[in-house]
C-alpha cells in the first residue's frame, strides 16, 4: 500500500507510560493538538468536552493527593502503593485530561456526548503522534472517585474520559497483537 495516511494511522501504537520522557510538546504544539481533538464528531455543536492541562510542578502535587487518597479509601497502603500513586502523573512530561461536559439537549443523549468526548481523546492522541511525541490514554481509579475528580479540576456533573499522557520515547515500541478485520467484521443480511 502506498498511501502515507493509512500508513500513519497504522503506525499508531502506545508507549508504556514509564517510557514516555522529556521533551514533551510545548505550548504552540499543545494549542494545535487541542485543535485538532476539538474537530470531532459533536452531534448538535455541543462541544461537549473540554481538556485540562497538567504539566510542572503540579503533577507532584497531584501525586502527592492520590497518595493520601488512596490510603483514605483503601486503608494503609505498601510504600510501593504510594511510590506508584506519587507517580500516576509524573512520568509523562505532559498529561491532557479529555473531560465530559455534558449539555442538557432534548435530542442528544449524553451517552452520545461521552462519545464525542472519546474522540477527542483518540483525536489528541493522533496529533500527539503526528507532531512526533507519543501518548498513551488511561483513565485509572480516580476518575471514578468524586473527591480526585474535584481535586483534579472537574465538576460535579463531568466526567473523565480518559488522561492522555505524552512524550518523547527512545525506544521503538512494539507492537500488540490486532485483530484481522474479517475476525471483528460482520455483513448484515436481511433475513428470507
Amino acid at each position: 500500500m502506498n498511501n502515507p495516511q493509512i500508513e500513519f494511522l497504522l503506525s499508531r501504537k502506545s508507549p508504556p507510560i514509564s517510557q514516555l520522557r522529556e521533551p514533551g510538546p510545548d505550548d504552540g504544539e499543545i494549542d494545535l493538538m487541542i485543535r485538532v481533538a476539538s474537530r470531532v464528531p459533536d452531534h448538535g455543536l455541543l462541544e461537549p468536552w473540554r481538556f485540562i492541562l497538567y504539566r510542572g510542578d503540579v503533577r507532584h502535587k497531584i501525586g502527592d493527593y492520590l497518595a493520601g487518597r488512596a490510603a483514605e479509601r483503601d486503608g494503609p497502603i505498601g510504600e510501593q502503593r504510594v511510590a506508584q500513586e506519587k507517580a500516576r502523573f509524573s512520568r509523562a512530561p505532559v498529561v491532557i485530561g479529555v473531560v465530559s461536559h455534558p449539555k442538557a439537549h432534548e435530542r442528544i443523549p449524553q451517552w452520545e456526548q461521552f462519545l464525542s468526548g472519546g474522540n477527542a481523546a483518540f483525536a489528541l492522541v493522533l496529533a500527539a503522534h503526528a507532531l512526533g511525541y507519543r501518548a498513551n490514554w488511561v483513565s485509572n481509579w480516580y476518575a471514578e472517585d468524586a473527591p480526585s475528580r474535584k481535586f483534579l479540576g472537574l465538576t460535579e456533573d463531568e466526567r473523565v474520559v480518559g488522561f492522555v499522557h505524552i512524550g518523547s520515547v527512545e525506544v521503538r515500541v512494539p507492537d500488540r497483537p490486532r485483530p484481522e478485520p474479517r475476525t471483528i467484521l460482520s455483513e448484515f443480511v436481511l433475513a428470507d
